[in-house]
């Protein structure tokens, strides 16, 4: 095979310049993601236009490669710039939030059952009846909405096609340095607004064009699927494997399936398509070798092929629901396969090339999906794998080497993402992934095909499902049974191991390769053995207010001391702060001993998820204004938690804490555990006083009044008490502390409101200056000579956060 004078073996200068060009173009448009504003469109138009003329300028003077990647990088920003700029033109005015509004729409996806008695569903608006709806200087509004109906059940929706009475508000979630970002996954599926649904009626008007009569049929197959198989064990597998719909899951799935590192196992992705494309391909073409050679060449059979393995993967991706992960894994198998029809000797990083930038086109907000990075990191993987030294290996060895290699390579993919590896992912995927592809998908997939046909079938369908299922799911649940410890690294050293692990299964050289895992037992030994629970050390102290909605959470280090105070809000079965923002953070800033939990009362907004923190980190000693509560709900009456009281101190690095609770306070928000934190080097002061209300507020002022506590040389940061309630934050309270800051940890327009108008005018007229983590997402407050350093998240926010116009560009303090 010759190499051309660009380095791709067999490839023209041209076309190796292509590749580079288009691959320029991919980073660009992910580079885009990158930014925190976005420009404004016109500037891409000018900087296209000033590259081009550059480069036509320097075109003697440059090698061509790099006047094409840098066309290819403008290009490649503007192209996705241009569609995020039309996703955020797409905005619910300031004005129309908390209004009830009418809107005529159908059903987006497949509806589901959510909490509360609920329905969540997608509504595409067709139609706002508005006043303003026919203007054409009225605002672009949303086209797809998220709604939920509480008090309703799925039998209640009147169609497909519905004119509904909403209430609405603009895109908004929890903003933190780690774990689910509600707002990124909002504008990454389009949704511009959501609410809730006050009336709903049939409206057969709605137009119905091709995305919606496709919805529709997809809706109607999932209910011909449970007709079908509902009395099946494994249904919720069989569902999610044979028509894409994950609804019937239930809490104990995702728990195994997060276990055992399986969860790409129920999303339809290339896994699913590849087999469908290898079982296709392997049937046309045995089909098409019995026609006669002199009816069709073997030029034609390929073709026809691979339009038939096309169509094939086509169907059934239509069939699962057409979701993002499949659409991206049909392109990918359309590429893959078009390079092997068209270019026979092209090198498989070029079809890789070709696979990513067409998903970028047909796509460009793929790289806000984890799983676009995991998808093409585990192709780039196996590639680098099997076109180097193992061409040709058994199928168990190249099993084997291809399960080694995506382990270790996804591991600080998956860890720069948040999610961690399971250590025990590497056997179950063992034995799953052969599993699923020879046996369980061309069950499934026989079985829809002959119920379909002839729906007899299904008494022998459901027992063989539940057979091949059944024991795969028995297989999963023992996996995930095992007492593995969990190993978490930084992502540099994750990176540097992966690269050794590859360079093991590559390279031929037999000393290099033992030299490679000498070195990668001794790093990782060691780091074991250094991180042990020792927490990174912090030099200078630092309060970490996290943004958890409607409750409190906060965070404590100096030194290597950490301290928490409260772990926010859960809703059973639905959300936990704990598991989305609470043990992210912990893991994002290396710390693996909660010295001190301080549990200020056991209100769920305070204390939610607590049992899970504690089984997830290690925690020292527990105080609260409620012992028995906390003992209660930790499950053992023997748990040491000590009952907060004043006079009781402790230490956090060069910070004291001092603690104290209202005597009369027997239960409740006035049981309250108030912690104060002070920094006698710089005379800083920190006060976080849990729900106390007016009367223990003033026992709290009397107190410190008593021993002349009140006054502070350095500066003084009150977190409101009660989230900034009407009952909390007295007069009294406000004057005597007189803060220079003050902080509400309050949810978006929540229904209580907080924090209250009388509350922030009293805090404005000390002077104080307030902050809100609705507005502002998670507050870091330093200790700094004469000052406290205050850092607001969504200042670094990436642009579909803080956009003109959005939620938290517009977001005031009442």
């Amino acid at each position: 095979m010759s190499e051309g004078k660009n380095g791709y073996p067999g490839l023209p200068v041209r076309h190796g310049r292509a590749i580079q060009g288009v691959f320029a173009f991919a980073c660009g448009a992910i580079l885009l993601y990158r930014l925190t504003v976005l420009p404004p469109w016109e500037w891409f138009i000018v900087a296209m236009v000033a590259v081009f003329l550059i480069c036509y300028a320097l075109r003697a003077a440059l090698p061509g490669c790099i006047l094409v990647c840098i066309l290819g990088l403008v290009l490649g920003v503007s192209w996705t710039a241009w569609h995020a700029g039309n996703r955020l033109s797409q905005q619910l005015p300031s004005s129309m939030e908390g209004e009830r509004l009418t809107v005529s729409g159908y059903l987006c996806d497949i509806p589901s059952v959510g909490g509360f008695r609920s329905v969540r569903f997608s509504l595409c608006v067709t139609h706002w009846h508005t006043p303003s709806s026919g203007n054409k200087n009225a605002p672009n509004l949303p086209r797809r909405i998220r709604l939920s109906w509480y008090g309703t059940a799925l039998t209640d929706l009147p169609g497909h096609r519905m004119t509904m009475e909403v209430v609405l508000k603009r895109p908004h979630g929890t903003l933190n340095g780690a774990g689910f970002r509600y707002e990124d996954w909002l504008f990454r599926q389009g949704y511009r607004a959501t609410g809730t649904v006050k009336a709903a009626s049939l409206n057969e008007s709605v137009p119905c064009g091709i995305h919606c009569t496709y919805r529709k049929s997809h809706a109607e197959l999932v209910l011909w699927v449970q007709r079908a198989f509902g009395e099946a064990r494994q249904f919720p597998l069989i569902s999610s494997l044979m028509v894409g719909y994950r609804g019937y899951l239930t809490d104990t799935h995702w728990d195994v399936l997060k276990a055992t590192g399986t969860i790409h196992l129920v999303a339809i992705s290339g896994l699913h398509l590849g087999l469908i494309a290898l079982g296709a391909g392997f049937f046309c073409r045995r089909v098409l070798l019995l026609i006669p050679g002199r009816w069709v060449s073997e030029g034609r059979i390929r073709v026809l092929s691979f339009v038939l393995v096309v169509v094939s993967c086509l169907v059934y991706g239509l069939a699962a629901g057409f979701t993002v992960p499949t659409q991206r894994a049909l392109v990918m198998v359309t590429v893959a396969g078009w390079s092997l029809l068209v270019a026979q000797e092209q090198t498989p990083w070029s079809a890789w090339v070709l696979a990513l930038v067409s998903v970028l086109l047909l796509d460009p907000f793929a790289p806000l999906d984890q799983g676009f990075w995991l998808s093409f990191v585990a192709v780039s993987v196996l590639i680098w794998v099997f076109s180097g030294r193992f061409r040709q290996v058994s199928w168990i060895k190249g099993l084997l080497i291809a399960q080694l290699a995506i382990f270790a390579g996804l591991w600080p993919v998956l860890e720069g993402l948040g999610q961690g590896q399971p250590l025990a992912g590497a056997a179950a995927n063992l034995l799953a992934i052969p599993w699923v592809s020879f046996v369980v998908m061309p069950v499934v997939i026989l079985s829809g095909l002959l119920v379909a046909v002839f729906p007899a079938a299904m008494n022998v369908a459901i027992p063989l499902l539940d057979l091949v299922l059944g024991g795969l799911w028995d297989a999963l649940v023992w996996v995930a049974s095992w007492p593995v410890p969990e190993f978490r690294l930084p992502v540099p050293l994750l990176a540097a191991s992966a690269v050794m692990v590859l360079l093991m299964v590559w390279v031929p050289w037999i000393r290099l390769q033992l030299a490679c895992a000498g070195i990668l037992g001794v790093t990782l030994v060691s780091m074991w053995d250094e991180s042990g629970q020792v927490n990174p050390y912090v030099e200078t102290p630092e309060v970490r207010i996290w943004d958890v909605g409607q409750g409190l959470s906060v965070l404590v280090r100096h030194q290597r001391d950490v301290l928490l105070y409260d772990t926010g809000p859960e809703v059973p079965g639905l959300f936990s702060s704990v598991e989305s923002t609470v043990l992210p953070e912990l893991r994002r800033l290396g710390v693996k001993r909660i010295d001190t939990l301080v549990i200020s009362h056991g209100d769920n907004d305070h204390a939610g998820g607590m049992e899970m923190l504690v089984e997830g980190v290690e925690v020292g000693s527990i105080v609260s204004g409620e012992p028995g509560v906390v003992r209660e709900r930790l499950g053992h009456a023997e748990a040491g938690v000590t009952l907060c009281k004043q006079g009781m101190s402790a230490k956090v690095g060069r910070l004291t804490t001092g603690y104290w609770r209202y005597k009369s306070g027997i239960e409740g928000n006035d049981a309250s555990c108030v912690l104060s934190i002070r920094d006698h080097e710089f005379g800083h002061e920190w006060i976080l006083p849990g729900d106390i209300t007016v009367r223990s507020e003033q026992a709290y002022i009397n107190d410190r009044r008593r021993y002349g506590d009140l006054a502070i040389p350095g500066k003084r940061l009150v977190v409101a008490p009660h989230h900034g309630s009407k009952t909390s934050s007295s007069q009294a309270w406000v004057e005597d502390l007189r803060p220079d800051y003050v902080v509400y940890s309050a949810g978006y327009r929540h229904r209580f409101g907080h924090p209250h108008k009388d509350v922030v005018a009293r805090y404005r007229e000390v002077g104080a200056t307030p902050l809100n983590t609705a507005c502002s997402g998670m507050i870091t407050v330093s200790a700094g000579v004469n000052a406290m350093i205050i850092r607001e998240i969504r200042d670094s926010a990436p642009f579909w956060i803080k956009a003109p116009g959005l939620a938290r560009d517009q977001c005031k303090i009442p």
